[in-house]
């Protein structure tokens, strides 16, 4: 299964030890490089390294750099494939987004070297407002509308939907679910971040943004870059199976956003915005 490795360990219960094999959630590095036209001619920028669980690397990549406001429009891409690299096994492990024909850059927004880690989308951003990225679409006002019944569902479709989780118990997961319930798609990753840059790069990729009219539900906590991330998709609904952060709060209340958290065991708390959750 891809994302899964395999480990050989001994397994310990009481004073009796077994040697037994193991899965594991798969983590490795993927550079994501920007391939660019500049006075007619091609160049290529890193632009991030980021740990992820291989698969979706073209969503990731497609999802990463428009929530960081580099790329704005599936038009703008031109092709994505991996790079030609000195190391074989190295191959898989770094994407190039090539952007269209006299696309100007603003390399500003290039300055920073992006390098983030599983366990943290923000690394490195030395304030608050540097990774403010303007959103993109306008959150639509008291909509949609979710019955509370159904949001106490969706926990449970999202775990059935996490294969990758289910052998390894190791990774983080981000769907978008309609306001039936209805699962649109999900993914998974060791990174929290990287699963929602996946699910948005999805939905970028088939030109389907602004997401709004949907409830992105993800499994761990509700951290700012998720909700950064959410609101330059246009997610009006965000829940999170755990508890949301100080400055979540805070972004979710000033973009419009509805923020649920600790969605799970048949209850829920509602941080912003509730006129979006009916009973």
């Amino acid at each position: 299964m891809k994302g899964v490795a395999k480990a050989n360990i001994l397994k310990v219960k009481g004073l009796e030890r077994q040697a037994m094999e193991d899965f594991l959630v798969a983590e490795e590095p993927l550079e994501i490089r920007l391939g660019f036209e500049k006075e007619g001619v091609r160049h290529q920028k890193s632009i991030s390294v980021t740990m992820r669980t291989p698969g979706h690397d073209a969503e990731l990549a497609l999802g990463f750099l428009f929530t960081e406001g580099i790329i704005s429009g599936r038009e703008q891409v031109k092709n994505i494939g991996t790079a030609p690299v000195r190391w074989r096994e190295a191959k898989e492990n770094v994407i190039v987004v090539e952007l269209a024909e006299g696309l100007e850059m603003n390399f500003k927004k290039l300055e920073r070297h992006f390098y983030t880690t599983s366990s943290c989308g923000v690394c490195g951003k030395a304030s608050i407002e540097a990774v403010r990225v303007q959103g993109s679409f306008e959150l639509p006002e008291n909509q949609p509308v979710f019955k509370a019944g159904i949001l106490h569902t969706l926990p449970e479709k999202l775990l059935n939907n996490q294969s990758v989780f289910d052998c390894t118990g190791g990774l983080h997961g981000a769907a978008l679910f309609d306001t039936a319930g209805q699962l649109l798609f999900s993914r998974e990753d060791v990174g929290r971040h990287n699963a929602l840059d996946k699910l948005i790069g999805s939905a970028f990729e088939k030109n389907k943004l602004p997401l709004s009219n949907v409830i992105v539900l993800v499994s761990g906590r509700a951290g700012f870059e998720l909700i950064q991330k959410s609101v330059v998709a246009g997610i009006p609904v965000m829940a999170a199976v755990g508890a949301p952060s100080s400055l979540a709060v805070e972004l979710a209340e000033e973009a419009g956003m509805t923020l649920i958290g600790f969605l799970r065991n048949g209850q829920f708390n509602i941080y912003t915005h509730p006129e979006r959750v009916i009973y």
